[in-house]
């Protein structure tokens, strides 16, 4: 069948993969837009799974200061090449992250990196308030499950909804670049500066 260049430009826009793989998944799916979607969707999948073994060692070092001067970022982004560092597409995705990291302040990269006495305070935290509201044992597990799924998604990068586009998550949008740069692309550490945040409190001398 014919494939006409506003869908190619279509699907394009909607999953940013390339013109032949967009041309390809249009084919396969007969002209289906939303069919070519879910087809570009598992081939990237499969794209991050097969990258995933490859090793980072180039990247760049982002850097991001909030208007006013009171918020700065820094952050480790890796790709495999020196020359996938340079383009625009990996510059935008590092600046983009550091300016997600500003707005959204997560205290962890990924969920595992959440110390095991903190999980458990908070498990224990949610188990109390269900308790208190006499909820049973079955119910209280699920109630404390959900809350811990907000907590990784509020504290940890990974699971944080990225600020330009909330349907999807910092880890989506990792796999997506990873799928559209073709190279396996890691966030390594971060850290984030807000002034007067770890400033001690003045001793009063004539007290």
């Amino acid at each position: 069948m014919e494939i006409e260049i506003s869908m190619i430009k279509e699907l394009r826009a909607k999953t940013g993969a390339g013109v032949m793989d967009c041309k390809n998944a249009l084919l396969e799916s007969k002209g289906n837009m939303e069919q070519a979607v879910v087809h570009l969707h598992e081939k990237g999948l499969a794209t991050v799974a097969k990258r995933a073994r490859k090793i980072t060692s180039e990247g760049l070092v982002e850097s991001y200061v909030h208007f006013g001067g009171k918020i700065g970022v820094l952050v480790e982004v890796n790709c495999e090449t020196e020359f996938v560092a340079k383009t625009k597409e990996f510059q935008v995705f590092a600046h983009d992250i550091a300016m997600h990291i500003a707005a959204s302040n997560p205290f962890y990269l990924t969920r595992e990196d959440v110390p095991e006495e903190v999980l458990e305070k908070e498990k224990e935290i949610y188990r109390a308030e269900a308790k208190g509201k006499g909820k049973p044992e079955n119910v209280m597990e699920k109630i404390v499950e959900g809350k811990m799924e907000k907590f990784y998604s509020e504290a940890c990068l990974m699971d944080q909804p990225f600020i330009k586009d909330t349907e999807l998550t910092i880890n989506q949008l990792l796999n997506e670049m990873i799928g559209k740069l073709k190279e396996n692309i890691t966030i390594s550490r971060f850290v984030r500066y807000q002034l007067g945040e770890n400033l001690k409190p003045e001793v009063d001398e004539e007290a």
